[in-house]
């Protein structure tokens, strides 16, 4: 058996499963605490990835996205509406127009994210030291594996 193959169908069917499971239950609460504020979850990853990012073209904010120019133009034009962000024309070349997040969208995602994260330390408060770091290590390299 290959260092690959090491693992029964069973053992990842297992996994998979509660990988889903539990991001499922993550993006629940995560709609939770967004049912407090004036965004939808689609303007949440947007300020997100703003907030993650700096700032950028609508065409690479559709892509990170997974969503159509079109809907992300309608995305960007309601968040301008609320004032989270704002259109803002490239210096060096006047055709390239940036999407920028404005104070109230980095005060938004800020909390959100804190109140995330809080959810989460509770969570984690039954895992011993050990545990937490075991599972920290555990998910970092996973996502590594996947990139």
């Amino acid at each position: 058996m290959t260092d690959q193959n090491k693992h029964s169908s069973e053992s990842v069917a297992i996994l998979e499963k509660e990988l889903r499971y539990i991001s499922h239950l993550i993006k629940q609460k995560g709609r939770e605490i967004l049912s407090n504020y004036t965004i939808t979850p689609p303007q949440f990853v947007a300020l997100q990835w703003l907030h993650e990012s700096g700032d950028m073209t609508i065409g690479d904010l559709s892509t990170k996205m997974y969503l159509a120019f079109s809907t992300t133009t309608d995305l960007v034009d309601r968040m301008e509406k609320n004032e989270l962000v704002q259109r803002v024309r490239d210096e060096k070349d006047r055709r390239v127009v940036r999407i920028h997040l404005l104070p109230e969208g980095e005060r938004i995602i800020e909390e959100v994210i804190l109140k995330r994260q809080n959810y989460l330390h509770d969570i984690m408060g039954e895992f011993d030291e050990a545990e937490f770091k075991q599972l920290s290590n555990n998910l970092q390299k996973l996502h590594l594996l996947m990139k």
